[in-house]
């Protein structure tokens, strides 16, 4: 935008923060859809895309305000196509109508197909959101960044034994076909007003929440922002690659500070949230369930030169 200013430039936050010249106020902005998902069912992915948007935002410290949208499909004369299509504007209509973000605008792209001999391949039906939020004072700013030794690292919300259209599942089982991850728009929207919650009342230092990659990729994103290592354990109710590379939706990673803690589990109680202490922040590594990862530094030189490392091959 210009002559506006990016707040979040070197503080990493799940949305982009702009800030409002001549006042308190910043914008909030997001993009998001995970084609997988509305592959698999296109009303509930359509509405995960809206959800995960509004959650990005909170997250960041704002509050949900409005969408547009870019909705890529195929020929919209193959039935299969149409029904996808009417299916996500039904899913991307009800969350709207939940978190109270009317569409302002946005466009229509169809025949989005590979032809391969007498055959057209669509592209998965991709309604890619973008949120715009408000942050009434820029000092609700949030970040994703794990910030000092000794933090606790909560996980509010919902855990399930649930893999479904997965990173996990399709990159180390080779299963592309699964239905959609776990997803309530209610539990989603009572999730939402209790981050929001806690971060007004200034109890949580960072927020962060879990989508592609599951708990592991949220843990470890947050850990290489913040350049420190985490201490965790599962929870041995659920299936061990469930609980860190699920995708179940409507959960959020948090970390508190000690003094913090009691009024943040208070507060979680009063709204009947759930929540489950994972662990500590602290040290130079990623330990989970007393076994050692590696260093938070190897896995950000990974990560970083990933890309740099493909091109050379």
């Amino acid at each position: 935008m210009v002559r506006t200013g990016s707040i979040n430039s070197t503080k990493p936050s799940d949305a982009a923060l702009v800030r409002l010249k001549d006042s308190d106020k910043a914008l909030a902005v997001v993009v998001d859809c995970n084609a997988a998902y509305v592959y698999a069912d296109p009303y509930k992915g359509a509405m995960i895309a809206v959800s995960e948007a509004a959650r990005n935002i909170v997250c960041s410290g704002g509050v949900p305000v409005a969408i547009t949208n870019c909705l890529n499909f195929g020929n919209p004369y193959n039935p299969e196509v149409y029904w996808q299509f009417v299916q996500a504007l039904k899913g991307m209509g009800e969350a709207c109508r939940a978190f109270d973000t009317p569409v302002t605008g946005g466009n229509v792209s169809f025949y989005n197909q590979t032809v391969m001999g007498q055959t057209a391949e669509p592209v998965h039906p991709t309604p890619t959101i973008g949120m715009l939020g408000l942050l009434d004072d820029i000092s609700t700013i949030t970040t994703l960044d794990f910030k000092e030794r000794g933090h606790l690292i909560y996980l509010v919300g919902r855990s399930t034994n649930d893999i479904n259209a997965s990173e996990y599942l399709r990159v180390i089982h080779d299963v592309h076909l699964s239905p959609a991850p776990y997803f309530k728009l209610q539990e989603e929207l009572a999730l939402q007003q209790s981050i929001q919650a806690a971060i007004a009342g200034s109890l949580v230092a960072s927020a962060h929440d879990v989508s592609d990659g599951g708990l592991f990729a949220c843990l470890l994103e947050s850990a290489m922002a913040g350049h420190i290592g985490v201490t965790v354990k599962t929870d041995a109710r659920y299936r061990k690659d469930a609980y860190l590379f699920g995708e179940g939706q409507s959960r959020v990673v948090v970390s508190v500070s000690a003094d913090n803690e009691a009024a943040f589990k208070e507060l979680m109680k009063t709204r009947k949230t759930p929540v489950r202490k994972l662990g500590t922040v602290g040290g130079k590594t990623v330990r989970i369930d007393n076994e050692d990862f590696g260093t938070v530094a190897d896995w950000l030189a990974h990560y970083t030169n990933h890309l740099h490392r493909l091109m050379a091959d």
